[in-house]
């Protein structure tokens, strides 16, 4: 039988995050199967977590959704937050966004009740690739696709390379590794452009396609396998938009 502490259980769950795990621990907060729990405790998947009175463990299977989020839809797990992404996909069990698209953004964004897979495809020393659709308010001109390709200098560094093709006049296309907050906006805006419209169209090996605006499927088998492979040696965050 598989143990783990009490504070990463909890934030596998997406419910908060270990050191909000913690928090919660010691103001008493927390029980695991009836029983009020100090720190260091070690949980089954067997075991009931409540946490103020809600249980939020139970046996569910992992979920692996594929959302294209609207503008418009906060990417936050707090149900307080208007027009949060929780609320607006409804889906019968607890899930989570993996990472951020900003709320003026739309397209791409992955939803799971699987905290190890968070992690892993989050941290940026990995190489993932995130691709996006992106349309400014004047031409692009070469020089700028040379300088967005080659690196902006931007929250106290400068932008790794990275792919950025013309789609047409005031279009482009661009492949990140890295995840800065608010990474594409901010390259633009040094470079004097800003940014109309922003899609995220693949995340790794997985592609937005025909998905609807504001609707969702589940993985492929065939798409889950290659995360898999894609993420067995990753070692466990960011986001651009």
């Amino acid at each position: 039988m598989e143990y783990k502490r009490l504070n990463k259980a909890i934030s596998e769950t997406g419910y908060c995050s270990r050191r909000g795990a913690d928090k919660l621990i010691e103001e008493g907060k927390v029980k695991v199967n009836g029983v009020t729990v100090g720190l260091g405790v070690k949980v089954t998947k067997d075991d009931t977590i409540t946490v103020q009175g809600n249980v939020i463990t139970k046996n569910v299977p992992n979920i692996y959704l594929v959302f294209n989020k609207p503008v418009g839809i906060t990417c936050t797990t707090d149900l307080s937050k208007r027009d949060n992404i929780i609320k607006y996909i409804n889906y019968p069990e607890r899930i989570f966004p993996i990472g951020r698209l900003d709320k003026p953004s739309e397209g791409l964004i992955f939803m799971t009740n699987d905290g190890d897979i968070v992690n892993k495809i989050l941290r940026s020393k990995n190489n993932h690739e995130k691709e996006y659709v992106v349309t400014v308010n004047k031409k692009i001109t070469t020089s700028f696709l040379k300088k967005m390709s080659h690196g902006v200098p931007i929250l106290d560094t400068v932008t790794k390379k990275c792919n950025v093709r013309k789609i047409n006049e005031n279009t482009f296309n661009i492949v990140l590794t890295q995840g800065l907050n608010r990474q594409i906006r901010r390259m633009c805006q040094y470079l004097g452009y800003e940014v109309k419209t922003l899609k995220r169209i693949r995340i790794m090996n997985v592609s937005l396609g025909n998905l609807a605006v504001g609707k969702y499927r589940h993985f492929t088998k065939n798409e889950l396998q290659k995360i898999q492979l894609l993420i067995a040696n990753s070692s466990k965050t960011e986001e651009a938009s």
